[in-house]
């Protein structure tokens, strides 16, 4: 018989180091799993991805014991690592981060599309081409 599912989380962890500190303690303290269990498997399982946001999709079961799968970095956070970027324009309207090509974006969003709602790949350029935008980034054709 399936275990019942209490309470599924999202939460972006620095992936290799993350910590019991906000926002993990507070989310993982009120579902009653054991912290420390948690923090040591994902550090474990992104060790290679140290520095980076890695996405955790926690399923937390009525009987304390949990699931977790990992998600690939936000799109923003791939376009940065592209460009090799600190952060996006502070005025995405008047000044511009960086560029883009479009073979940089098609790129990113067949990276991303397992974890995007959609599974067209011209719906997944749109999506990256909008974090692109906001963030300042021109796209060159």
């Amino acid at each position: 018989m399936a275990k019942k599912i209490q309470q599924t989380l999202k939460l972006n962890l620095k992936g290799g180091s993350a910590t019991p500190a906000p926002p993990v303690g507070p989310a993982l303290g009120q579902t009653g799993i054991n912290m420390m269990d948690f923090l040591k498997q994902y550090n474990a399982a992104t060790q290679d991805k140290k520095g980076q946001i890695i996405p955790a999709e926690i399923t937390v079961y009525k009987d304390k014991s949990f699931t977790f799968v990992l998600k690939l970095p936000p799109v923003s956070d791939l376009i940065k690592k592209v460009l090799k970027l600190k952060k996006g324009s502070s005025t995405p309207s008047r000044e511009s981060a960086g560029t883009l090509t479009m073979d940089q974006v098609k790129e990113i969003a067949e990276a991303k599309l397992p974890d995007l709602n959609t599974n067209n790949l011209e719906n997944a350029i749109n999506s990256v081409t909008g974090t692109a935008r906001s963030m300042g980034i021109q796209i060159k054709e």
